[in-house]
């Protein structure tokens, strides 16, 4: 089980972390990513960590401006958004795969995950 949490209404330039806490894991997953969905929009990666070696990739629209990270002790993975634009406005995902890959580009697909959290909505006014 997923619980995405963090949300809420920011201003142009301003910050958010959202968490999201992993629960009844029978095994540990390979990694766990970030998706965002906006109205009108397919959902779209966003962001993914890969649970052992904590290698991250990112999509271009928000290099250099968020962060994932991951607690394993807690089960818990967080995203830190900086610089948020109105365009970052959506619900975001955390999802969990199970499967190994190769790459860690791979796993900006939602076909790589498993589990998914239920969202929490970002709102970024201009």
């Amino acid at each position: 089980q997923l619980q995405a949490s963090g949300g809420g209404l920011v201003q142009t330039g301003g910050s958010l972390r959202l968490s999201c806490a992993a629960s009844g894991w029978s095994s540990m997953p390979s990694a766990m990513g970030w998706f965002r969905q906006a109205p009108g929009k397919a959902r779209e990666f966003v962001a993914v960590v890969r649970w052992r070696s904590h290698v991250t990739s990112y999509a271009d629209s928000v290099k250099g401006r968020f962060t994932i990270s991951r607690d394993s002790a807690k089960n818990m993975v967080y995203l830190q958004m900086n610089s948020l634009k109105p365009e970052d406005t959506a619900v975001y995902y955390c999802a969990a795969s199970i499967q190994e890959y190769d790459r860690t580009s791979n796993y900006d697909r939602e076909l790589r995950y498993d589990y998914w959290g239920q969202g929490t909505q970002v709102t970024v006014s201009s």
